[in-house]
């Protein structure tokens, strides 16, 4: 069978949940671009926030948070509805079997995460999104309606009559699915950077597609770095230092084992992941030097393993003890705020086709995003995508399928486009962008851009993402340009 009444591409978060909160009779395919347990969800360590059965914590206290750390820039719609909605889809997880850490008088254990104002963060030791996305996966696997395609590439999306066609590659086999709903669900952007906290299959593909069928995008160059990225200076994949670890006490140090927090703001090693990231670029211009350190070890170091295991495991892999040594961290990019621009419902601005999760930009983060608000954003509106798509599911009947040029005996696209790309987004948009840079860059990545779209290249997974990290770098620096004159 190659029709169904909704597509949806990505398997983390956003992907699983919707898949779970359409209707029984609903057909679904859901896709997986690479290995089912390959997402930015399930490399998400701190957890999700909400207020949920807390007496100390109110939803406004939650939505005030999340609009300071987003510098007032966000939607209040929205906003108010993650916050208030939180209760209901944390209360969801509890009852698909996703087991939050507990006290030992039985209440939840709920960490602080900088910026937060309240200890209202949920998790499973410092591995909460692997927990959720695994919980989620198992839920979805036994429901009849859903067909889950993984190791199974997004080549191309094309708008129809009624709906939408898209073209597949698994393996060495094409074949053209079709359907009257499409979820984009592709997570985030991090592989077009030399140095990320995500996963490899994190390069924009979902929000090229959107791209190219009219949707809106909006916001792409609110990009947030993370402050605490383990920096072993060799590898792509940055494993992340959880800001639990901050939350539950750690310092920040300069390479003179000096906090320097105090210099730049009042809330410390607690302020933003802007903030800090900022301070650290700062303090590395006035000190000479790149070296940044995490401090934990005047805790317990029974309650450091406790907590954190699986950073424990990682760093004790790479040489350091946490609850013995400094561990060395430097910011890099983590997180994409804009993206696919979505109502309130997460449709966007072409008829049945929706955005959720990392890829779309609902407003809720404005400028930046409060730590773990992104795993309930997730949540949140992927809902809200399947109960507005359970509401037109059964007006069209028929199947108009897109056609779909395979480019049979072209050749492979050239060897470090991806490669190029990334340098040019490094050196050009890093914490503290650089105007000069952006526009020097610039129109090399519009040639680049142009040579991927006018070229007859084998359409595979190299081309794919090649376009769309050259996608991405376009829709980033165009949009700092715009910016920069007041646009």
């Amino acid at each position: 069978m190659n029709n169904y009444d909704v597509i949806i591409a990505g398997a983390g978060a956003a992907g699983l949940y919707a898949a779970l909160s359409l209707p029984a009779d609903a057909r679904i395919l859901l896709l997986a671009k690479r290995e089912l347990s390959l997402c930015n969800t399930a490399l998400a360590q701190g957890g999700i926030a909400g207020v949920y059965h807390s007496p100390s914590d109110k939803t406004s206290l939650h939505e005030n948070d999340t609009y300071i750390a987003g510098g007032f820039q966000n939607n209040h719609r929205t906003v108010h509805m993650l916050v208030e909605e939180a209760a209901q889809d944390i209360g969801h997880l509890i009852t698909l079997g996703v087991e939050f850490d507990k006290q030992a008088d039985g209440d939840y254990h709920r960490t602080l995460e900088g910026g937060h104002s309240r200890r209202r963060i949920f998790h499973h030791k410092d591995a909460t999104g692997r927990e959720i996305a695994d919980k989620l996966l198992a839920h979805v696997q036994m429901l009849p309606n859903v067909e889950i395609r993984e190791e199974t590439l997004l080549c191309d999306v094309k708008k129809t009559e009624t709906g939408f066609s898209a073209l597949l590659l698994h393996g060495e086999n094409y074949e053209t699915v079709n359907s009257h709903f499409f979820i984009m669900a592709t997570g985030g952007i991090g592989r077009v950077y030399e140095f990320t906290t995500n996963s490899a299959i994190a390069t924009g593909d979902g929000i090229m597609f959107a791209y190219r069928m009219g949707a809106m995008i909006r916001g792409l160059s609110l990009i947030q770095f993370h402050p605490t990225a383990f920096n072993n200076r060799h590898t792509r994949e940055c494993f992340l230092i959880s800001e639990a670890v901050r939350g539950e006490g750690a310092y920040l140090l300069n390479c003179h084992a000096e906090r320097f927090m105090q210099h730049y703001d009042d809330r410390l090693e607690l302020a933003p992941r802007d903030v800090v990231s900022n301070a650290i670029i700062l303090e590395s211009r006035r000190t000479g030097s790149d070296e940044f350190y995490l401090d934990i070890t005047h805790k317990d170091a029974d309650e450091v393993r406790s907590r954190f295991p699986m950073i424990y495991r990682n760093l004790l892999e790479q040489g350091y003890d946490m609850t013995k040594d400094r561990i060395p961290i430097y910011p890099c990019q983590h997180y994409l705020m804009g993206g696919i621009q979505v109502d309130a419902d997460s449709r966007t601005r072409v008829p049945g086709l929706y955005a959720c999760g990392e890829c779309s930009n609902t407003g809720v983060h404005g400028n930046n995003r409060l730590a773990s608000n992104s795993l309930l954003e997730a949540l949140v509106f992927s809902r809200h995508a399947a109960q507005d798509i359970a509401k037109h599911l059964h007006e069209q009947k028929e199947f108009a399928e897109g056609e779909f040029d395979l480019r049979e005996g072209a050749q492979p696209v050239p060897h470090g486009i991806r490669t190029q790309l990334r340098h040019i987004l490094q050196e050009s948009y890093f914490v503290i962008p650089d105007a000069g840079k952006i526009q020097e860059n610039f129109p090399k990545v519009c040639n680049i851009m142009h040579d991927l779209e006018d070229g007859w290249y084998r359409i595979d997974a190299d081309y794919v993402e090649a376009c769309a990290t050259a996608s991405i770098a376009f829709l980033i620096l165009n949009e700092a340009l715009v910016e920069e004159k007041g646009v």
